[in-house]
């Protein structure tokens, strides 16, 4: 069974930082893309970044204010959230195959 728990959700100033990350388990991240995903409240889930293997891919809105990675040996992705933005609010959640966690929440105020 495939579990996955986001953490590093919170309230952050508008320009400030969170990292943000997902722990999984019943499956190996290295051999899976994994990928983040927002929603803002009332609107729909969006995608944010995904990681497989050694690449990387962003959506516009956030490519070069955020960055995701990986930790095998702990079999996490994290993503990194610099500059961020009102329109950066929502629940964060990460995604593997058919696979959510729960989200967690990013609120930044401006």
């Amino acid at each position: 069974q495939v579990q996955l728990v986001e953490s590093g959700g919170g309230l952050v100033q508008a320009g400030g930082s969170l990292r943000l990350s997902c722990a999984g388990s019943g499956i190996t991240f290295d051999q899976n893309t994994v990928g983040w995903y927002r929603q803002a409240p009332g609107g729909q889930r969006e995608w944010v970044a995904s990681i497989y293997m050694f690449s990387a891919m962003y959506a516009d809105a956030v490519r070069g204010r955020f960055s995701i990675s990986r930790d095998n040996a702990e079999n996490t992705v994290s993503l990194e959230m610099n500059s961020l933005k009102p329109e950066d609010a929502g629940t964060y959640y990460c995604n593997v195959l058919s696979s959510w966690g729960q989200g967690t929440l990013v609120t930044v105020s401006s």
